[in-house]
């Protein structure tokens, strides 16, 4: 059974920094893209960030330069370095893993997806 496992999350100020990390069980990460996807409340889900298992990096356009993706396969974890957050971050962060779709080049879907952990950021 797959379990993926989020933590790091927490409440900041604009501005501040937090690294999220992502520790998968029952799956080996090395084979595998991951990604770390954000839900604000009344919003629907958006894909902040996709890594490939060929370390292909891709971006949602608002975090862009702010956001780092990456990824420990010796500890099977995925990290997401977020820095000059702002109020807009504020979201429910989870992490998925095992491209099952790929549209247009970029991973559409993914087999396993983790609770989350919450990241709220005050002005």
């Amino acid at each position: 059974q797959v379990q993926l496992v989020e933590s790091g999350g927490g409440s900041v100020q604009t501005g501040g920094s937090l690294r999220l990390s992502c520790t998968a069980y029952g799956l080996i990460t090395s084979p595998h893209s991951m990604a770390w996807f954000r839900q604000a409340p009344g919003k629907e889900r958006e894909a902040v960030a996709h890594l490939t298992q060929y370390d292909h990096t891709t971006y949602a356009e608002s975090v862009k330069g702010r956001f780092t993706i990456s990824k420990d396969n010796a500890k099977n974890t995925l990290f997401l370095q977020m820095t000059n957050l702002k109020p807009e971050d504020t979201a429910m962060y989870t992490c998925a893993a095992k491209c099952a779709r790929v549209l247009a080049g970029v991973c559409d879907a993914y087999s396993y997806r983790g609770q989350g952990t919450q990241v709220t950021v005050s002005s």
